[in-house]
């Protein structure tokens, strides 16, 4: 059970891995639409079956899943246990609050059945390597953003002083927030300086934003060219000369020799 459930090394792995993915897409679709108001008066009676039916068999993966692992609280408080966890939650909680006062929070506990989009990110694989340049990043990121903060604040506040209420920068949480629509280039246009002053400092910082929004795509796009790379590599045997260990293996998968520090080479 847990090969299956757990490995994709088997033809029954896979194919588990498989129809849970279509089962996710599906779920989640049908959650969409259950929001739309015309298909859910015409359909009501199908989509509420068919969303007993993903929740029984999501529910049935997650206590399987605990039976067949080898520490079942690790799994239950992972990231992913968690996420298994909350996409059949909403439904079971739902019956509990049947009563059209509590109409709202039934909606929003619906809602959030479409976190079962993220089981699917255990089936990425390639994922993992983004994951891991975003985590080599982060600290960049977070400098990157520390000053962009800064600008936000210096300009959102110089903006207040220059504009002011009479066009319609009424405070400097307001005046912030122009010069973040602004520097992201998003421009909403809900708030525009009307004086000389004022426009000037909103060209300047238009030239900012563009020439800003190349540097965290550089930083990340360094970071993952690098675990790609690192990816690609795998320890040798000197034995028998066969790679696809994984870089952290101790010994050959193939004939069982100990791998040493030093053999590290590409796949071919």
């Amino acid at each position: 059970m847990h090969e299956v459930i757990y490995g994709t090394e088997t033809f029954a792995g896979r194919a588990f891995d498989v129809g849970l993915i279509v089962a996710i897409a599906l779920s989640t679709i049908v959650v969409m639409l259950e929001s739309v108001s015309s298909i859910g008066v015409a359909y009501g009676g199908v989509i509420h079956a068919l969303e007993w039916g993903f929740t029984i068999l999501f529910t049935i993966e997650y206590i399987l899943r605990i039976i067949c692992v080898g520490n079942p609280r690790r799994y239950i408080f992972s990231f992913y246990g968690l996420v298994d966890l909350l996409a059949i939650l909403p439904t079971y909680f739902s019956i509990l609050l049947p009563g059209s006062q509590y109409f709202l929070v039934v909606r929003a506990l619906r809602i959030l059945r479409v976190f079962r989009v993220l089981k699917l990110a255990l089936y990425l694989r390639e994922g993992e390597i983004i994951l891991r340049a975003l985590r080599a990043s982060s600290r960049k990121i977070a400098v990157f953003i520390f000053a962009v903060l800064t600008i936000v604040f210096v300009v959102g506040s110089l903006m207040y002083l220059i504009e002011g209420e009479r066009n319609g920068f009424t405070s400097i949480p307001r005046s912030v927030y122009w010069a973040i629509v602004t520097i992201t280039t998003v421009g909403y246009g809900d708030i525009a300086p009307g004086t000389n002053q004022g426009q000037l400092l909103a060209a300047m910082l238009m030239i900012t934003g563009y020439a800003i929004i190349a540097v965290p795509t550089g930083i990340v796009t360094v970071e993952v060219a690098g675990a790609m790379k690192r990816a690609t590599q795998s320890k040798v045997c000197k034995t028998c000369n066969k790679s696809g260990h994984d870089t952290d293996a101790a010994y050959c998968k193939w004939c069982g020799e100990r791998l040493q520090k030093e053999d590290l080479g590409i796949k071919v």
